[in-house]
């Protein structure tokens, strides 16, 4: 095959110094420098954070990077990382929709010299993983719930979830959040479970779970995305008050803003910092490539930090992502 070829004609010392570890023989020109980022979706705000923390970094180490929307497509995601490969960037970027896939073609992208990361849903041949724990996420998310439940509904309540069940490597969030509210709230009803991973979904299926439920008192989202869908259905169908409320997950700035409204049932999310994961990556990256990438994978760990809307709301908050 082609690609084949091409890869034997690029393996030489730059590559073997990329594979054993051991500094490249001459440091690029920055200016020189392309990374390229596969978001799985540029409509989901929290893909749009780690896009704002790479711009960040690119602009300050002076190299070239640009974002792809995968559009929530693996095919999508596949080829534009094929094409990534055949055009030469320096390092690949990654949120994996297919993890498996994604190694395969990180394996081929490494066999052209090409540096590899992947962020929140990683992939095991990635150079650098700034991975995280689905499950122990979608519990933070869940205890805040939960929490929340047992102190103002005494548990006596119903509840809708919004999660990322279409995506493989995001389900075990789901089944998080769900522990969550079994352990500490148990009399809590789950009376829905659809995936809704951006606003406009998130939308569609509470138009569908409200007149189901019209005494529905909670929606608990694993990611922004959703839990502002969520917010806004709820609201224009006057579940609002002491007694309703909102809980998501990625911290976002338009769920802040949210948050942030008189009277918002908008209670809570949980940060993951994907500003300082995405400038953090790029700077990691950048490394490798000018010097070399470690035999082993760098390894980092994505935090999980609460963020009610009391804290919210106090004069001196400001999310660490911003």
């Amino acid at each position: 095959m082609l690609w084949r070829q091409i890869a034997k004609a690029f393996i030489g010392a730059a590559v073997l110094s990329l594979v054993l570890g051991v500094p490249a023989a001459e440091a690029k020109d920055p200016k020189d420098i392309r990374i390229a980022y596969s978001a799985p979706q540029l409509a989901n705000p929290w893909f749009r954070g780690v896009k704002a923390g790479m711009d960040k970094a690119c602009a300050e180490l002076g190299i070239q990077c640009v974002a792809v929307d995968a559009q929530n497509s693996k095919t999508k995601q596949g080829e534009d990382i094929r094409k990534m490969i055949t055009d030469g960037y320096d390092a690949i970027f990654a949120t994996a929709l297919d993890p498996y896939n994604l190694s395969q073609l990180f394996s081929l992208a490494k066999s052209f010299g090409i540096v590899t990361g992947s962020i929140a849903q990683t992939a095991i041949n990635s150079n650098l993983m700034y991975g995280m724990d689905e499950f122990a996420y979608g519990k933070a998310i869940g205890t805040q719930a939960a929490n929340w439940a047992k102190k103002n509904l005494k548990c006596k309540g119903k509840v809708a979830l919004l999660t990322q069940d279409n995506i493989a490597t995001v389900r075990a969030r789901g089944d998080g959040v769900v522990k969550a509210i079994r352990t500490i709230c148990p009399e809590l009803q789950i009376v829905a479970r659809f995936h809704a991973d951006d606003p406009f979904r998130g939308m569609s299926i509470m138009e569908i779970v409200i007149p189901r439920h019209p005494d529905l008192d909670m929606v608990v989202a694993t990611t922004d995305s959703g839990g502002i869908g969520g917010y806004i259905i709820m609201t224009a169908n006057g579940l609002v008050g002491d007694k309703h409320a909102v809980f998501s997950g990625d911290a976002t700035p338009d769920a802040i803003t949210l948050m942030k409204e008189p009277n918002s049932i908008y209670r809570g999310t949980v940060d993951l910092s994907p500003v300082h994961g995405g400038y953090e990556s790029i700077r990691i990256l950048y490394n490798m490539i000018q010097y070399g990438a470690p035999k082993s994978p760098v390894v980092r760990q994505l935090p999980y930090v609460e963020v009610s809307q009391e804290k919210v709301r106090s004069d001196d908050f400001k999310l660490a992502n911003q």
